[in-house]
């Protein structure tokens, strides 16, 4: 692997949502990331999503006595342990902060959560919905006629959890390099989330936002910051804000009616939403894209993900690679000099031995810890 990462090893608890994702950005930027998999499948199946790139994978029966031990040597030689357990987990098994910071001062020792380590709901279930509801992210999404639309787990789960996370972790190991100590990381995703709404707060305070759907400039209650059915039932999606933006789309529109001269009049708004829809149904999506792609009118067609990994934009800049014969987004951002690269997908427990002969036990132990059921 190459990267900005390169030298930096990170143990990962397997486990679904954030913290893979977390794990796999890490990887892509270099990182050398071995996760921990449990013997049996998980909820996802046995290791072979796009999100499970770049690691290496030893399967083990955590509870068993053994298990505990080859933790210990993995995490005393690592960096970063990433873990996603409910609070209290991790030290059920004996590897909590406290006892990993004896044997590695310099752990990063990175948590992620839904609620929180602490806190009412901290040891309470939930998902990435539910975390979203707490933060007010949730009731603005969607429009305003009918419940909050559940959203993809990519504000909650990939923005407020696995990217927070990421950006901690590589903020502890900057002050590690100066301190030569560790620290806990406490990443929750409804604290995430309600970080990333920062400017709905902001608008907020200043008058300048309603609480409720469809009613402000970017939740869909602009008709200039919207999506529209095209005559052959696809959609395109327009995004003209500023005013110079707006006056091309008029004039790309051949649009003249008085009415359109009021942008910035919510009075207005729903008569020009209307003609805009009546506007849009008239052609079909690729006549749009003929009239409109590729000027400042702020203008796209919005794509399902199968669409997306073809269209020109996209492969002019590589955005989808195939790894093991699967389509996946490339890694990003991209960096000049250390680019990142992902890595292969692999089964789980592909390098158990491995990883074991590694930390120092031989063929006789493998072949122990398979007659007690500690790996395959």
């Amino acid at each position: 692997m190459s990267g900005p990462l390169k030298g930096i090893r990170v143990v990962e608890m397997a486990g679904i949502g954030p913290a893979p994702f977390c794990a796999m950005m890490l990887a892509d930027m270099g990182a050398e990331v071995i996760r921990i998999d449990r013997l049996t499948e998980s909820l996802l199946g046995s290791g072979g999503t796009v999100v499970d790139r770049g690691r290496r994978t030893i399967a083990l029966d955590i509870k068993k006595d053994h298990a505990k031990e080859i933790l210990h040597k993995l995490i005393a030689r690592s960096d970063v342990l990433i873990e996603g357990f409910r609070p209290g987990v991790m030290e059920k098994l004996g590897l909590g902060p406290d006892v990993c910071f004896e044997q590695n001062p310099k752990l990063i020792y990175s948590r992620m959560t839904g609620w929180g380590q602490t806190g009412l709901l901290s040891k309470t279930a939930g998902h990435d919905i539910n975390y979203l509801s707490l933060t007010g992210v949730l009731h603005a999404m969607g429009q305003a006629d009918r419940p909050p639309a559940p959203p993809l787990h990519l504000v909650g789960d990939q923005g407020g959890g696995a990217m927070m996370l990421a950006f901690g972790i590589v903020c502890a190991l900057f002050e590690a390099q100066k301190s030569g100590k560790g620290q806990v990381i406490d990443a929750a995703i409804s604290d995430g989330a309600s970080t990333l709404g920062s400017i709905y707060h902001s608008l907020l305070e200043q008058g300048k936002w309603q609480n409720q759907r469809e009613a402000n400039l970017l939740d869909g209650g602009a008709p200039f910051y919207t999506c529209y059915t095209c005559k052959d039932g696809k959609y395109i999606s327009i995004g003209a804000i500023e005013p110079q933006f707006y006056q091309l789309l008029l004039e790309k529109c051949e649009l003249t009616d008085p009415i359109f001269a009021r942008q910035m009049d919510k009075s207005a708004w729903p008569e020009i939403k209307q003609k805009f829809t009546e506007l849009f149904k008239s052609k079909t999506r690729q006549e749009w894209c003929e009239l409109l792609e590729g000027t400042d009118a702020c203008f796209a067609p919005v794509l399902d993900f199968e669409e997306a990994a073809s269209h020109p934009h996209n492969t002019s800049r590589n955005n989808f690679i195939k790894i093991n014969g699967m389509t996946a987004p490339a890694a990003s951002p991209r960096l000049s000099r250390t680019p990142a690269t992902p890595g292969e997908i692999f089964k789980n427990g592909h390098h158990t031995a491995e990883i074991l002969n590694e930390l120092g036990y031989g063929n006789d132990d493998l072949e122990k810890f398979r007659q007690i059921g500690l790996i395959k």
